[in-house]
């Protein structure tokens, strides 16, 4: 394990670039003395707020670059303008070269896992990599993937995001079996589309190390925490973490025009302000900011694009906890583990035959 965690910033991505991301730096150095970054861009934006945080800047070191990737960049644009000299790829091939230990950026999510799995390459096993987050639930959080790494899904794919997905939920919640559901139109067997239904036979047969698998779970079951771990094809993933934050935005927009109609209601408002404020911080999306590209030979973080400093901190934050607690070697120790005992049923398998 690392003396100091070293993390590479990709200064430029996002809606704002420097002007989060070098705060966002300071406010998570606060949390983690331990850290040490590289803020890869355009040094004459990035110097200045560094000279204001004396200790970030003690702590840190500037790559210049002039080349940025374009939030409308298409994945296959930014490989042909940004590859070997945008902040981005320098940020994620610090990673690859060793002198980093996780990539931090808030830039392009298409750009920035088409780079990863071009630079980076995927685990053993492994054949697409899946986009992870935390998910504020009723009983506390749970992880959701894949939520937009790729579109369509095979069975095994679905085993591999299980194995991925424990693997995290054992690093940031200290469980040593974390339980996982598959996401589904209906819980019985018999529903869904062949894929899942494969999937859902194969954790129920053969399980793989550290996965409880518990079955089929519905969109309402993210938000009740009914399991640990939440596995679901990119296109649906996607959707219902889209869904699920613009329906907190509606909550809390009924809510404020509710609250303001009447000296009534703005009395109550008065009243009850500390369970407001606490409701607000339950929602608050920068809270949990922050999904793992889960699947490559390196961590990779992946900041919302329009995250406060205080959300690219908590990027951040899950960047320094995957690499202290050393999640790449837990993914791949439990894939290494499920595909010796596959293998070893096929052969008793066909022995058998």
């Amino acid at each position: 394990m690392p003396q100091k965690v070293r993390i590479a910033l990709d200064a430029m991505g996002g809606d704002h670039g420097p002007p989060v991301v070098v705060p966002g730096a300071e406010l998570a150095l606060s949390r983690h003395p331990d850290a040490e970054f590289v803020l890869f861009g355009d040094r004459t934006r990035i110097e200045p707020l560094l000279a204001a945080a004396p200790r970030l800047q003690a702590a840190s070191r500037i790559v210049h670059t002039d080349v940025a990737v374009r939030m409308d960049d298409k994945p296959s644009q930014a490989l042909r303008n940004g590859r070997w000299k945008s902040s981005m790829w320098l940020a994620l091939d610090a990673v690859k070269k060793g002198e980093a230990d996780v990539a931090v950026s808030a830039g392009n999510t298409g750009a920035l896992m088409a780079m990863a799995k071009f630079n980076l390459r995927t685990m053993p096993g492994i054949e697409r990599p899946a986009i992870a987050a935390v998910w504020p639930t009723l009983k506390g959080e749970s992880i959701v993937l894949d939520l937009g790494a790729s579109i369509g899904t095979d069975a095994e794919h679905l085993v591999n995001m299980a194995v991925m997905g424990s693997a995290m939920a054992r690093v940031l919640f200290g469980l040593d079996r974390p339980s996982v559901g598959l996401l589904n139109i209906g819980v019985e067997e018999v529903k869904g589309l062949e894929p899942v239904r494969e999937a859902g036979r194969m954790l129920r047969e053969d399980p793989p190390p550290h996965v409880n698998y518990v079955g089929f779970v519905e969109g309402d079951d993210i938000g009740k925490g009914t399991a640990d771990v939440v596995v679901t094809e990119g296109f649906a993933g996607n959707i219902a973490l889209k869904t699920a934050e613009g329906t907190a935005r509606q909550f809390a927009d009924y809510l404020r025009m509710a609250l303001s109609q009447s000296i009534l209601t703005k009395l109550g408002y008065l009243l009850a302000r500390p369970a407001f404020r606490m409701l607000r911080n339950k929602m608050d999306p920068n809270k949990s900011n922050g999904g793992v590209f889960l699947g490559l030979n390196g961590v990779v973080i992946k900041s919302h694009g329009g995250a406060d400093p205080e959300g690219y901190a908590a990027a951040i934050d899950m960047g320094y906890n995957m690499v202290r607690h050393e999640l790449l070697a837990k993914i791949g120790e439990t894939i290494h583990q499920h595909t010796r005992t596959a293998a070893a049923s096929r052969a008793v398998g066909g022995a058998a035959s």
